[in-house]
């Protein structure tokens, strides 16, 4: 039990004549607290920007052998290239709106601005774990759409495959796909859920205490 479950405790305990001070002594601890999980969500985000530009970096260290595999299966370089700027822009942007809410949490002293603060950061968070789960879907069909055409041994089989044997391929693809973004809305729900649900659970107790 943690001092601000033992001072919850008390609070059910206390007097109507000390309310006041309990108050004093529980908000400052929820404001910590709801400050805490706000950094934290920075510095995951900021963790999983190095993440993902050490994988974009990965094909620059394989064999030359590899790298041209690669090259001749996807071809257009430039969708490529835009759509990895584009999503470290998101990233970004993402990054510096929890930066700003953190900041927000941390100088207010008022439970009104604490609350909407607290309401920010958890859209911010859903929609960028949205965006992250479509990006995902998206950037997989891409890939298996470059794949399937820019590979000569894989577009012949295609090519003379009839319809049952294209509609099991398409399935199959689709599965791979639902699998995936399964695996990465599992990750999200396990790492900004988490902190979600305590930030949710903060914005709950503050509610109590302006009733």
């Amino acid at each position: 039990m943690d001092e601000l479950d033992i001072l919850k405790k008390d609070w059910n305990a206390t007097k109507p004549n000390h309310k006041k001070l309990t108050v004093n002594d529980i908000y400052p601890m929820l404001h910590k607290k709801s400050s805490s999980i706000v950094k934290t969500l920075f510095y995951i985000s900021i963790a999983e920007l190095a993440f993902w530009i050490i994988i974009n970096m990965i094909p620059f260290f394989c064999t030359p052998e590899y790298k041209a595999k690669l090259d001749a299966i996807y071809t257009n370089d430039t969708v490529f290239v835009a759509f990895t700027i584009f999503s470290y822009i998101i990233i970004g942007i993402f990054i510096y709106l929890l930066y700003k809410s953190y900041q927000s949490i941390s100088v207010t002293d008022s439970t009104k601005k604490l609350m909407e603060s607290i309401i920010k950061t958890r859209k911010i968070v859903k929609y960028y774990v949205l965006y992250n789960l479509v990006m995902a879907g998206t950037s997989i069909m891409v890939g298996f759409y470059y794949a399937l055409h820019n590979n000569p041994k894989i577009s012949h089989q295609l090519a003379t495959a009839g319809n049952t044997k294209m509609l099991v391929i398409i399935a199959f693809l689709l599965l791979i796909t639902c699998i995936f973004i399964g695996v990465i809305w599992l990750f999200y729900k396990l790492i900004y859920g988490l902190l979600l649900k305590q930030l949710n659970r903060n914005y709950k107790e503050i509610k109590k205490l302006e009733i």
